[in-house]
């Protein structure tokens, strides 16, 4: 079993204030499990490319989809033929695990 796959078996757990946000060894060692995830400080992100705005929009409701189970939300923005997907946990103004989980399922809609 790869790293993703242990990612994409978990579930989001609720993250309220008061707990601390990934240490940058923690974010470190979950980032090298995603793949074309970038970090920026309190946030990681990554850009869908699509050929049509069908798919673009097939691929964002599918993410609502997930993020509504998961109860774990992303920033979105979304173009013609391109979807830019950013987690942070707002609550502990940083990187959590669920921040990890979600990216890893979002890559998985995406090679469906």
């Amino acid at each position: 079993m790869n790293a993703t796959c242990d990612l994409t078996n978990k579930r989001c757990k609720p993250c309220e204030g008061g707990t601390p946000p990934l240490t940058q060894a923690g974010a470190d060692k979950l980032m090298k499990q995603l793949e074309g995830w970038q970090r920026f400080d309190h946030l990681i992100g990554k850009t869908y490319h699509f050929k049509n705005y069908y798919e673009t929009i097939a691929f964002v409701n599918a993410i609502a989809w997930m993020s509504h189970r998961e109860d774990h939300h992303p920033e979105l923005t979304v173009g013609y033929n391109s979807c830019n997907v950013e987690y942070t946990t707002h609550a502990i103004h940083g990187l959590s695990e669920n921040d990890f989980i979600c990216a890893a399922k979002v890559d998985t809609l995406f090679n469906l």
